[in-house]
């Protein structure tokens, strides 16, 4: 059995450039990755089969899963005859805006890659997971980057400076579909990607934090009263400052004063079930 991390993602930055002629979005966008992951573990199937074990109920266990997808789609790619057993520990929440489905994908082809000995580079099973999934090439690479295009366009950039990140999801499920739809491009205020590219590269904490934007935020706001309501809350805890990841519904705040941490975690949980006190760790997966 062989065992992939998948950690979760945040959007320091997201913006939405125009509508493409092939009815995506161009988007540009600002990750990095935090410490708070899926487990994936792979395991040989002689039987030929891609079967899927989720510890999480809610989410799917046949094609509609991304993970499977992942392995089908290489198997087909490769004219692999050897099936996989998927089984998914879910750490990370359910449709939060926090890449958990894409990142299992990724840790699936990165693993996949080890398992069927594909002897595929990083950049190789990016642009595969580019045909699953928006987030799936970033994921694939992990640590921070702009993301271009669809997504499938990765410059990686330097780790943001340290600092907690508390992660809160309310008790609501976001759909990506319907926040794009209900997106007006005339309207939104562009986030201040060179100013955050500026900061990453300086290390500059109080920069990063004054330049975070989403421009989905303002709709998942609209359509969800309970984001603006647990943004005010992180701030008036005490959080340095304080965005929507992806199309939500999961809420992040930075802190860097270590004593406030568990005073920002404690408020936020009397008034959502799911939240996290994480790092942000910046690293690169680096295929063996």
């Amino acid at each position: 059995m062989l065992y992939e991390k998948a950690p979760a993602k945040i959007n320091l930055t997201l913006d939405v450039l125009h509508k493409r002629d092939d009815g995506f979005h161009e988007v540009e966008m600002i990750m990095t990755t935090v410490d708070l992951a899926d487990q994936v573990w792979l395991r040989p199937a002689h039987d030929g089969l891609i079967t899927i074990k989720v510890s999480e109920q809610f989410v799917p266990h046949d094609r509609k899963n991304l993970a499977y997808q992942a392995a089908d789609l290489l198997r087909k790619q490769f004219n692999i005859r050897e099936g996989v057993e998927i089984t998914l520990n879910k750490k990370i929440p359910v449709a939060a805006g926090l890449a958990g489905g894409s990142s299992d994908a990724a840790a699936t082809l990165r693993g996949l890659n080890r398992l069927w000995n594909l002897q595929l580079s990083v950049e190789e099973l990016a642009e595969i997971g580019a045909k699953i999934g928006s987030d799936v090439s970033f994921c694939v690479h992990g640590g921070t980057a702009l993301a271009k295009g669809r997504g499938e366009k990765i410059q990686h950039l330097p780790a943001p400076p340290n600092c907690w990140v508390i992660l809160a999801k309310p008790a609501i499920s976001v759909s990506t579909a319907d926040i794009y739809k209900n997106l007006d491009l005339s309207s939104i205020e562009h986030p201040d990607t060179a100013g955050m590219l500026d900061a990453l590269q300086s290390g500059d904490y109080n920069k990063m934090c004054s330049t975070l934007g989403n421009v989905l935020e303002p709709v998942t706001m609209k359509l969800h009263p309970q984001v603006v309501i647990l943004k005010k809350k992180m701030e008036q805890f005490g959080a340095d400052a304080v965005l929507m990841s992806g199309s939500g519904p999961t809420v992040f705040g930075f802190v860097r004063q270590e004593a406030r941490v568990s005073r920002i975690y404690n408020g936020l949980k009397g008034f959502c079930r799911e939240v996290h006190a994480v790092r942000m760790t910046g690293e690169r997966f680096i295929l063996d």
